[in-house]
């Protein structure tokens, strides 16, 4: 990790807790080897030789794989590659270690601590009844036995719990980052377009000062006019604007956080309801400006922001949404001279003197630089307040004639003031004019923004767009669709490389096929263990999800190659399917616990929550499937028979 600048952080951390399950698996199938080898009457130093030389590459392979199922995510372009990346990096030197050690240090350690078998060459317990009693392996034998008798029902039993775990997955909740468990929140702040900065920074004064006297509270910081400077990865910045405040506020715990919120929701609807507000949870993952988005381009700002209230009046209309808001925000009124140029070319005066006169009457103009020692500090010219704050003065403004050698006053070359309203920020999106029109689901409920987006997207997408005009999503759904996009993007490499080397290990296209036709349903123990956890199917669940295919076929390689070995001693077709099976038992069970056991820790922390519970579940499914469905599979595939 150091040499690969991979620093101690969660996403690493969590990857060494994945790779703790995952690392005995190995050593687990060279134990047991050995184990089994002594049991025959091998010595310690025969038992490891005769395992090791039958079980190396097998095992690299098996292990490659593995790897190559966290690829997409090291391998991602996206910026969840940059955030998560590090996982798959930690997983290819500890899996690739595990390998090393298992092939190594494990016989060795075997050697010195296990002791001689008294029944050295002993032929009768070289069968699989004497080397495999007791009551977990009667049980799995009349398992086994069973589904090897009705194969055909096995399969149809199989493919129908995978089209109601199909069905099942639709009532699981999907999300893209879960928030992030920092006793942290924030508070967006926006004041009506045209609002004094420090009528703004007045009102955020009073909000400070009461959250500061609220329980729970330990520290409030607050910004006007601007987002706070980046703080963390994921914290999605501002752009500046004068009606804009955020507040960040520390609580004590995550507790005091939950009881917070809908207090000052409650206190913001009461004293301050003619302010825009929105409250966030930090984000975990890469966080977007809202997690719904509707951009609108095209050419004219006026239909832009009539299919924007359009699509306002649809997500107001749904009591899911909230901080429904443009990027746009507010027309403001402007007051607007209307030059009177055939006059003003008589007196000698052009649209820049005007321009000067009014920059100078109000906002005030430069006229000169102020050295205070490195610093240079501008001299401003402007009128007192009561002058310049007002536009009662305008008409009686002055303005110098050079033809006239006076001053004379501005109505001569101002035929009127008109007061308009215009928009006061205009967006563009790869040089368009576009208006976003954003929206939130309910932090404080229990819906979550896919749901919410799923309700809004076909209305909102039925408003008729004239012609130049087009209507494009943002938020989570771009942010999660460029994110699988990325994923997906090197997955078919990955998976073709997965492919190939499980051809190759056993030189079969078909074996490779049986072993790969379980792949899909780990979907089945994903689906319900998803729906009893109430967990939601995030990015992270989708990157388990995938790097399941990894765990299932390694298990799957364990188990064919034992057939193999079976076969290559002699063995009848039924026999050494059934004892390689059963010989397969300990381990692969073994392997499937550790992993499982090393993701409980994971199932505390947000982020990784859904992603451990995709694997405890979907791998002990899935060691069921190895362990049932491959032989039913491959005694069909071979015409293996009792």
């Amino acid at each position: 990790m150091q040499q690969m600048e991979i620093n101690l952080q969660r996403i690493s951390l969590g990857a060494l807790i994945i790779a703790l399950g995952m690392l005995v698996d190995n050593a687990i199938v060279v134990t047991e080897g050995i184990l089994i080898a002594m049991k025959r009457g091998y010595s310690k130093a025969q038992a490891a030789s005769y395992v090791v030389s039958q079980n190396m590459w097998p095992l690299l392979g098996a292990t490659v794989i593995a790897i190559i199922a966290f690829a997409p995510i090291g391998l991602s372009s996206d910026a969840t590659g940059e955030f998560a990346g590090s996982l798959f990096w930690v997983l290819f030197v500890s899996l690739l270690l595990s390998w090393v050690t298992a092939i190594t240090l494990t016989p060795f350690f075997a050697s010195l601590l296990f002791k001689d078998a008294d029944n050295a060459g002993d032929d009768e317990l070289k069968g699989s009844e004497e080397l495999y009693n007791g009551l977990i392996f009667d049980v799995f034998s009349t398992i086994l036995h069973v589904a090897l008798k009705f194969r055909v029902v096995t399969v149809v039993a199989m493919v129908a719990l995978l089209v109601s775990a199909v069905i099942a997955f639709g009532s699981v909740k999907q999300s893209f980052f879960p928030p992030s468990t920092t006793p942290m929140f924030l508070v967006d702040i926006w004041h009506k377009a045209g609002t004094d900065i420090r009528v703004n920074a007045d009102k955020i004064n009073h909000i400070e000062q009461h959250l500061l006297n609220e329980d729970g509270v330990e520290e409030v910081t607050s910004t006007v006019g601007q987002g706070l400077t980046r703080f963390m990865l994921t914290y999605q910045t501002e752009k500046s604007y004068a009606t804009y405040a955020q507040l960040v506020i520390r609580m004590r715990d995550g507790e005091a956080l939950e009881a917070q919120l809908p207090r000052l929701r409650d206190y913001m609807e009461t004293e301050f309801s003619e302010v825009f507000y929105k409250i966030k949870r930090l984000e975990i993952g890469p966080s977007t400006d809202a997690k719904i988005e509707a951009r609108f381009s095209g050419p004219e700002p006026a239909e832009l922001r009539r299919l924007a209230e359009e699509a306002k009046a649809i997500l107001a209309a749904d009591s899911g949404a909230r901080n429904i808001r443009d990027n746009w925000r507010q027309q403001t009124k402007v007051i607007r001279p209307i030059f009177n140029e055939a006059a003003a070319r008589r007196v000698g005066i052009s649209k820049a003197d005007l321009d000067n006169l009014l920059l100078t009457s109000f906002s005030g103009a430069q006229i000169g630089v102020y050295r205070d020692g490195t610093d240079l500090l501008p001299i401003i010219s402007r009128p007192p307040p009561q002058e310049r704050l007002t536009a009662d003065n305008l008409e009686n403004l002055q303005i110098y004639s050079a033809t006239a050698q006076q001053y004379i006053p501005v109505t001569q070359v101002v035929k009127r003031f008109d007061i308009s309203w215009e928009d006061p920020i205009i967006m563009r999106r790869d040089r368009k004019r576009t208006l976003t029109v954003m929206a939130d689901h309910d932090i404080l409920g229990n819906e979550t923004a896919s749901k919410l987006f799923s309700r809004v997207r076909s209305k909102i997408e039925a408003i008729p767009l004239p012609d130049g005009y087009e209507l494009e999503w943002g938020g989570e759904f771009e942010a999660s669709s460029k994110a699988q996009k990325a994923i997906f993007g090197s997955l078919p490499v990955g998976y073709l490389i997965m492919f190939i080397t499980t051809v190759l290990l056993f030189a079969s296209a078909r074996i490779a096929g049986i072993i790969w036709a379980c792949i899909p349903l780990a979907l089945i123990g994903v689906s319900y263990g998803l729906l009893i956890t109430g967990a939601p199917f995030g990015f992270m669940a989708l990157l388990g999800f995938l790097s399941l295919s990894g765990m299932i076929i390694k298990n799957g390689i364990v188990l064919v190659e034992q057939v193999k070995l079976e076969l290559e001693e002699g063995k009848a077709p039924y026999s050494a399917l059934f004892h390689a099976t059963l010989s397969r038992v300990r381990p692969v069970c073994m392997a499937a616990i550790t992993t499982i056991l090393g993701m409980i820790p994971l199932l505390f922390d947000d982020f990784f929550a859904s992603m451990a519970v995709v694997i405890m579940f979907g791998l002990g499914f899935a060691t069921l499937l190895t362990l049932v469905f491959v032989p039913v599979l491959y005694s069909l595939v071979f015409k293996i028979q009792k």
